[in-house]
């Protein structure tokens, strides 16, 4: 037996010595069925050493001896004119890729057509002839063309459409179809008549012996390889016997994956067709349906699969006659998340894979599919459709639409007074801060402008809400267009939003699959990953007890920011807010103040409450305050009717529209916010504070362990931070700052000091560079990372998605600053942890923003030496298990 020459079987394995590369991919493939036992057909290997210099004549007897041991496994002949055992012919190349045909039907001439035709009818016969000739003339048709012989290329290329015209059209035959064509049906002929009119195109006597058919194909086909240069250890031959699921009683075909690829689930997930040679043109049923004898053994091969290769399978079988044949497995490409994530689980729980392998084995962005919600594919069939945009937060949405925050909110409303659906999607040319509390209620919002940075992308991340970025809709009242489909306030439409790959939005209602992250594993998952976590952690952005509670449970270890300003956007807030703000009176202002402070302490104790034993990082007003007025007529209106409650009269509009102009700014994001506001308005930052001081003794009081840090927003310089934590004595002036607070408060209630932290955000490049002054007052430092981009590079994270496609068709910048760090807002973050050091060693510094759940950027912050990245709830397990990968690497890399 030539030594290129291979044999495998159930019982017989290639042995180990041999290289496997030699085997192609496919071969490769075979042989591992065969070493875990399965019921795989057995084959023949002509290995890449051999594959593109055969001589047939020197292989005869070889190839001979090998099928006759394939026919005793089998029960079937090579040559035989009454059961013929028929051969396919695969090209196993080493490439990924290939382009390749699988050769079927070897074994079918004039003397065994009879013989065959008797177990599957004439009609299949003769198309698996058609089908054999198909794949010889491709295979002659790639030599032509090889040979730059065009004429006769072009002859061959005429006829291969031909035939998969007339296979498409009398009923396909394996995975052939036909393409559509209008003029007349070609006659249907016999397979011997098939025969006759090909035979010119394939060495003399083709179709007269079988063992002389085959030699002839290998020959032809070791040609090609040559001619193509396959010849350098890239490409090998395969030989099996084919079995057929229509191939008398007690035969199917089928399919099935080793478990749910949707649920995770531990059950086939397939479908298997009676009498069947295949599901092309065929009604299945659901595989777990069939007899239970196949099914044990069908669970068992699946598992086992499992077991080797560690992920999901599909595998393809044929029972013929009553006996169970494995065809092929191979991975699957179209998955869920929750599939791969229940199997790691299950494989970590039986012990076949450590806890490090689950951890390392799914990408962290991955998670984000289990978070939020998808699309089932098969609903959105017939839905018109746009592809594109930009990726705010991902997901999928359904809802009605609507133009306004005004407008959602109240067809909310009256949805849920009349019983109607009361999903909703807010559509915008771009949003603003008042719009929040539609983005909460909403299940996804789709704006004009902005980016993954934007408003509306940030918000909706905060909440768990889809959002979709598209520059191609454009709004008209209450009308909108986005490519060829236009849709009306109140229509509904669908939005799908997946991590990975092209956004759509659909026409229509599609049915969701929603995400339950204890029946996902998901929960586990965390737990699992959070084993390996030392001192670096993650915390969350939340401003309400809900979203502190949230990510909790996804494992967020405290609360890294809480905005204050989203406080008070609520309804029942806002026009407090705007009162206090737009007062002349001091009484009217104060009285609108102490209302305000009621609200915060309940927020903060809530949210300490849920966080207890946790640090609470609390950012103090950050927002201009242009974004707390109307911003548009009705809103307006509505303020003016609140103000004039209980009052003889209504203020006039031109006077409460000359105080919210008297707030206007021209580049509000670089005015009057932040600590700048404390400056102005101290009042604002000392009802803040009593707030949060309440909330901390009063849960002190009830045993609760807190452990709050108080942040400065917009520090320029270490004078700012000096002024609000410590306060100032000026001649005629007392500027009380935190500590005077919290100790005139302390003194009135007659409790003892809680523990506390004063620190700030570092997000201007002033801060960075001055952290060293600034840690002499700020215990710990929060990286600002939207802000500090937009201040390091000088652009607007809601306005640079309009220049940013010319900028990366030439190269001008590395991707997107607002998602990867840019390198040099990583250098002032290192620069600023350096400094601050310098002067504090035991300062405290996180990174907080949706920065922090960059996989890449949590790298950096742990190489950097930061303690805490923070992001919103939803992206709080995506951190984690960034934060768990980072560590295993560490632990894995070995010293020199």
């Amino acid at each position: 037996m030539d030594s290129r020459i291979h044999f495998f079987s159930q019982k017989d394995v290639i042995p180990q010595k041999v290289n496997h590369e030699l085997l192609g991919i496919r071969g490769r493939q075979a042989n591992e069925f065969a070493e875990l036992g399965f019921p795989i057909l057995p084959g023949i290997i002509l290995n890449t050493g051999i594959a593109s210099v055969l001589d047939p004549k020197a292989i005869k007897k070889d190839i001979k001896d090998l099928l006759d041991k394939c026919a005793k496994l089998v029960g079937k002949t090579y040559g035989d004119m009454e059961n013929p055992m028929l051969l396919k012919i695969i090209i196993s190349s080493n490439m990924a890729i290939s382009t390749y045909p699988t050769l079927h039907n070897f074994g079918l001439v004039k003397p065994t057509i009879g013989g065959f035709a008797k177990w599957v009818g004439e009609d299949f016969a003769a198309n698996e002839v058609l089908f054999l000739i198909n794949g010889m003339l491709t295979i002659e048709e790639r030599i032509k063309d090889l040979e730059e012989k065009k004429k006769e290329k072009d002859e061959i290329s005429s006829q291969i459409k031909l035939i998969k015209r007339i296979l498409g059209i009398h009923g396909p035959s394996n995975e052939l179809h036909g393409e559509e064509d209008k003029s007349p049906v070609p006659k249907k002929k016999t397979a011997v008549e098939y025969m006759d009119e090909y035979a010119k195109y394939f060495p003399k006597g083709f179709f007269d012996d079988a063992e002389n058919q085959l030699l002839a194909a290998l020959g032809e086909i070791s040609g090609m390889l040559k001619i193509d240069e396959q010849n350098d250890n890239d490409t090998a031959i395969m030989v099996q016997p084919m079995v057929y699921g229509n191939y008398g009683k007690d035969s199917c075909s089928g399919y099935f994956h080793s478990r749910n690829i949707i649920t995770g689930e531990r059950k086939l997930q397939g479908n298997y067709y009676t009498g069947k040679f295949n599901e092309i043109g065929s009604e299945g049923h659901e595989i777990n349906q069939i007899d239970s004898a196949h099914l044990k053994q069908l669970e068992k091969i699946g598992w086992a699969l499992e077991d080797k290769f560690k992920e999901i399978r599909q595998v393809r079988f044929t029972v013929e006659n009553g006996k169970l044949w494995l065809i092929e497995q191979r991975l699957v490409d179209h998955k869920s998340t929750q599939s791969d994530l229940k199997l790691l689980l299950d494989l970590n729980k039986r012990k076949i894979v450590d806890a490090s392998y689950v951890i390392k084995a799914i990408d962290p962005l991955r998670l984000n599919e289990i978070l939020h919600p998808v699309i089932n594919n098969a609903s959105v069939k017939g839905l018109k459709s746009w592809k594109g945009g930009i990726a705010g937060a991902p997901g999928a949405a359904i809802g009605k639409v609507y133009f306004s925050t005004e407008a959602l909110l109240e067809g909310k409303k009256l949805s849920a007074k009349q019983g109607e659906d009361e999903r909703c999607i807010l559509v915008l040319e771009s949003s603003f801060a008042g719009d929040v509390k539609a983005i909460e209620v909403s299940a996804g919002v789709l704006t004009a402008e902005g980016g993954y940075s934007a408003h509306a992308s940030v918000v909706a991340r905060q909440y768990g809400k889809v959002s979709l970025v598209c520059p191609a809709l454009r709004i008209k009242g209450t009308k909108a267009a986005i490519g060829d489909f236009s849709f009306s306030q109140g229509d509904y439409i669908t939005l799908d939003v997946p991590f990975y790959g092209e956004s759509t939005v659909y026409l229509g209602v599609a049915d969701l699959i929603e995400p339950n992250p204890k029946e996902s594993g998901l929960l586990d998952f965390i737990d699992m990953a959070k084993s390996f976590l030392k001192k670096f952690h993650v915390r969350c952005n939340a401003d309400t007890p809900k979203d502190a509670a949230l990510a909790l449970s996804f494992g967020a270890e405290g609360v890294g920011l809480c905005r204050t300003e989203h406080m008070f956007f609520k309804d029942d807030r806002i026009n407090v807010f705007r009162d206090m703000l737009l007062s002349d009176d001091n009484k009217e202002r104060q009285k609108a103040l102490n209302k305000l402070q009621v609200m915060q302490r309940d927020d903060f104790y809530g949210i300490m409450k849920v966080m207890a034993g946790k640090e609470v990082t609390i950012r103090l007003l950050d927002s201009p305050l242009h974004e707390f007025m109307p911003h548009n007529p009705d809103e307006l209106q509505a303020y003016i009717d609140h103000a004039g409650k209980g009052k003889n009269s209504k203020p006039s509009k031109a006077d409460i529209t000359a105080r919210i102009d008297a707030l206007h700014e021209f580049n509000p994001m670089l005015g009057h916010r932040g600590c700048r506001i404390a400056v102005s308005y101290p009042e604002i930052y000392a009802m803040q504070v009593k707030a949060i001081f309440e909330a901390v003794y009063k849960l002190k009081s009830e045993k609760v362990e807190v452990k709050p840090e108080i942040m400065v927003p917009i520090i320029m310089n270490v004078s700012e931070l000096k002024l609000i934590a410590y306060g100032k004595k000026i001649e005629g002036s007392n500027y009380l700052g935190i500590v005077d607070i919290e100790e005139a408060l302390r003194k009135e209630l007659k409790v003892k000091e809680a523990e506390y932290k004063i620190g700030t955000m570092i997000e201007l490049p002033a801060a960075a560079l001055g952290a060293g002054e600034i840690a002499r007052y700020g215990r710990f430092f929060s990286f600002g990372t939207n802000d500090l981009t937009q201040t390091t590079l000088g652009i607007s994270r809601d306005d640079f998605t309009a220049f940013m496609p010319d900028y990366t068709l030439f190269d001008l910048i590395n991707g997107n600053p607002f998602s990867t760090l840019d390198p040099r807002v990583k250098e002032l973050i290192a620069l600023a942890a350096d400094r601050g050091r310098l002067t504090r060693p035991d300062l405290i510094c996180g990174l907080c923003g949706e920065h922090g759940a960059n996989p890449e950027n949590v790298r950096f912050c742990m190489d950097t030496g930061l303690d805490y990245v923070s992001c919103s709830p939803y992206s709080v397990p995506i951190a984690l298990l960034a934060v768990a990968q980072a560590e295993i690497d560490k632990s894995e890399v070995k010293p020199n």
